[in-house]
């Protein structure tokens, strides 16, 4: 009784704590979170091998602590009380996400393995030696947002020069190919309206048309105009992106993803032929961008009658070596290709030399995000 009187704030907090915990068990667990955008863990089976386990990750011990803190009640919750009480305390970054201006969010991007950045610039140089003789080749690295936007960074952001360093990366890529210097693109588009998304590291679908008729411009082609577009132009709200589920940020607004029902003929991925260029399930969960090319994935072909340049008797073929901003930037190539060859080099099973030997191609285009190109470690896949 006397311990009662003299911690009475201990005895409530150790309930409290105790009441969560019971209250946790016996709450149903949840297959899934839609604020972190992630599985989560179920309540493991007890088992003698786990019990034994050397591995950590391996114990039964360890597999429950995580299902625990998974199935937490009250978990989005707690997330966002900790998110507000991080705000009040003036924090402007959360696990790896930096809060700029007007309510956009950015990577802390302060190093870069010069290892990885140097491996896949010769890669590309290896693929350009190789087979830029006989086709095209462009490269095309896109700055991530906070080098475009710097006027929403927050005062004292001392992340990487993008400028400086797809300067130098072009300079070692061969003359051979043509290096497309999207920075000044970038930047008018985000003059013209949004560029990239608040909440996501993508670019927004009017980013990527910057970038395609940029790219077609140098080709020499005839781009869609962004007026004419304007017919099958789409729009899905609720869009909360990659930034936002690393950090969780409880004051953060939602994006609005635009995308265009550009008719075509057939898009087949590994062979299969797909209802679209869109999972449209996608629009109405979680990550929308997904929705996309039906996300990454091995061989994309997309055969289509948009071609603005088509000639009567020729097929014209485009080759589009990405990672994920390519899958907004795709469908614009319809307007002036016959046929738009997607590659993932991260799910690709052709060996790119059987695909580039067997197949004849007008154009490849090699296009990442800067922060994509200097830390993929399947990169090296295009010359195999």
């Amino acid at each position: 009784m006397q311990f009662l009187k003299k911690y009475p704030l201990l005895i409530l907090f150790a309930v409290f704590l105790y009441a969560l915990a019971i209250a946790s068990l016996l709450t149903p667990p949840r297959e899934d979170s839609v604020m972190e955008n992630r599985k989560l863990a179920q309540k493991p089976k007890l088992t003698v091998s786990s019990l034994l386990a050397v591995r950590t990750a391996d114990k039964y011990t360890q597999k429950y602590e995580t299902f625990m803190n998974d199935q937490f009640i009250g978990r989005d919750g707690w997330i966002t009380l900790k998110s507000i009480c991080e705000s009040a305390l003036g924090k402007i970054e959360n696990n790896g996400v930096v809060y700029g201006r007007n309510g956009y969010m950015f990577d802390k991007f302060t190093s870069l393995d010069e290892r990885r950045l140097n491996l896949n610039i010769q890669t590309v140089t290896e693929f350009v030696n190789a087979y830029g003789a006989d086709t095209p080749v462009t490269v095309a690295i896109v700055p991530n947002s906070y080098q475009t936007l710097e006027d929403e960074l927050p005062a004292g952001l001392d992340n990487i020069n993008q400028a400086a360093e797809i300067e130098a990366l072009y300079k070692q890529i061969p003359e051979a190919a043509h290096k497309l210097d999207l920075l000044p693109v970038m930047r008018k588009s985000a003059d013209a309206g949004q560029a990239y998304y608040r909440t996501d590291h993508h670019w927004t679908t009017r980013g990527a048309y910057a970038a395609y008729q940029a790219f077609v411009s140098s080709r020499g082609l005839q781009a869609a105009d962004w007026d004419q577009l304007a017919s099958v132009r789409r729009e899905q709200p609720g869009f909360y992106g990659t930034y936002y589920n690393k950090c969780k940020l409880f004051s953060a607004k939602p994006d609005t993803i635009e995308w265009y029902d550009i008719p075509i003929d057939s898009m087949t991925i590994a062979g299969k032929e797909m209802g679209g260029m869109y999972d449209m399930e996608k629009w109405d969960q979680h990550n929308k961008y997904d929705a996309f090319l039906w996300s990454n994935n091995d061989l994309t072909i997309i055969r289509s009658q948009n071609n603005l340049n088509h000639e009567e008797g020729k097929t014209t073929r485009i080759l589009l070596i990405k990672d994920s901003y390519g899958n907004s930037f795709a469908p614009f190539l319809t307007y002036s290709y016959d046929e738009v060859w997607v590659v993932d080099p991260r799910f690709l099973m052709t060996p790119m030399s059987e695909l580039m030997t067997q197949n004849t191609f007008d154009d490849v285009l090699i296009l990442y995000n800067f922060k994509s190109f200097a830390e993929d470690s399947n990169i090296y896949t295009i010359t195999k």
